[in-house]
C-alpha cells in the first residue's frame, strides 16, 4: 500500500526528475566544466514565479517528510554544503529549511579549527556534530575543507601538528579515501549523507562581491581575504573537481548545483533533500495491539473526565 498520498508522491517524482542531471555518484569521469553554473534546467528567468511555487511545494513536502523521519527515529540525514565564497550557502540553507521543525534540525558552521580541534584528527570535530537518529544535520562547510582549503594552502598542515613522516605526496588521495570510508560507515549505520557543491561562476562571484561593496547593509559580508582567495580561483576549482571525483558514491552522492541564479539553486537543493528522504521510506511508527489497547483505555478515561 502506498505510504505517500498522491500530491506528495507527485512532488517527490518531480523532485527526482529535477535533480537527476546534477547528481554525481561515480566520479571516475567527472569534470566540473561539464556543469554550467548558470543552468536553470527547463526554466528561464521569466519562470521565477513557477520556481517559487515549486520551491514552496518542496518546502511543504520536506516538512511532511521530516515529521516522518523524526517520528520513525531510525535514519539521520547529514547535508553537507561546500562552495566558493559568495555562492549562497547561507541563503540556500535559510530558505530551504524555513519550513523544517527546528527541534528536528541542527546547523553547524565549521570555521577555522580551535586549538582543541587541532589536537585531534580532522574528522573529530565533525563526528561530534553528527545528527542523531530522526534528525537532519547541516554542515555549513565540513571536513571537505581538508581537501579544498588545506590543499590550496598546504602550509595549514603545519598547524595540524601531524608527524612530518606521515605527510607524503599522496596525502590528498589518502584523505579522500578516508572520507569515502567514513561516509560508507555512516551510511551502514543509518546516516544518509548528501553533499552539495554550489557551483558559482567567476563572473557572478565578482558581481556579488561588488554588491557587497555597493550596499551598506551588505558591507559586513565583505573581507579583503575574499579577494586573495579569488586570486586562487583555478586552484580551488581543481581541488573541488578532484574532491568530487574521488568521493562521489551512490551512498554519499554529490549534487553539483548551479549557483548563478539563487532561485534555481534553492529549488534544486530542496528537491534533492525531498528526493533523499522519500527514498528512505520513512513512515509513522505502527502501534502494536497492546499500544492500541492503551490508547483505547486513555480515550475511555478522558471520556470520564
Amino acid at each position: 500500500m502506498p505510504h505517500l498520498d498522491s500530491d506528495l508522491q507527485r512532488i517527490v517524482d518531480r523532485a527526482h526528475r529535477l535533480v537527476r542531471p546534477y547528481r554525481v555518484t561515480d566520479g571516475s569521469r567527472f569534470r566540473l566544466e561539464d556543469f554550467d553554473p548558470g543552468d536553470t534546467g527547463s526554466l528561464e528567468g521569466e519562470d521565477k514565479p513557477a520556481a517559487r511555487e515549486a520551491l514552496a511545494a518542496g518546502i511543504r513536502a520536506l516538512e511532511t517528510l521530516q515529521e516522518r523521519l523524526y517520528a520513525q527515529d531510525q535514519w539521520a540525514l547529514l547535508l553537507i554544503f561546500q562552495a566558493i565564497d559568495a555562492a549562497g550557502k547561507d541563503s540556500a540553507i535559510k530558505h530551504v529549511m524555513s519550513g523544517v521543525n527546528p527541534e528536528g534540525c541542527q546547523v553547524h558552521a565549521f570555521k577555522q579549527p580551535s586549538m582543541e580541534e587541532l589536537d585531534h584528527d580532522y574528522l573529530w570535530r565533525a563526528v561530534r556534530a553528527l545528527p542523531e537518529r530522526g534528525r537532519i544535520g547541516i554542515f555549513n562547510r565540513s571536513y571537505y575543507e581538508e581537501l579544498i582549503v588545506v590543499r590550496v594552502h598546504p602550509e595549514l598542515l603545519d598547524h595540524e601538528r601531524i608527524p612530518p613522516r606521515l605527510i607524503s605526496g599522496g596525502i590528498w588521495k589518502e584523505r579522500a579515501r578516508d572520507i569515502r570510508h567514513f561516509e560508507r560507515y555512516l551510511a551502514r549505520n543509518g546516516t544518509a549523507v548528501v553533499k552539495f557543491f554550489l557551483h558559482l561562476s567567476k563572473r557572478e562571484q565578482r558581481k556579488r562581491f561588488l554588491e557587497r561593496l555597493d550596499r551598506p547593509e551588505k558591507n559586513w559580508k565583505f573581507s579583503m581575504g575574499d579577494l586573495k582567495e579569488r586570486d586562487r580561483w583555478n586552484d580551488y576549482q581543481r581541488c573541488y573537481e578532484d574532491a568530487i571525483r574521488r568521493t562521489a558514491t551512490t551512498h554519499a552522492p554529490w549534487y553539483v548545483v548551479p549557483a548563478d541564479h539563487k532561485w534555481f539553486t534553492r529549488m534544486v537543493v530542496a528537491a534533492a533533500i525531498v528526493d533523499t528522504i522519500a527514498a528512505l521510506d520513512v513512515r509513522f511508527p505502527k502501534l502494536d495491539a497492546a499500544q492500541r489497547r492503551g490508547l483505547a483505555r486513555a480515550r475511555r478515561l478522558l471520556g470520564d473526565r
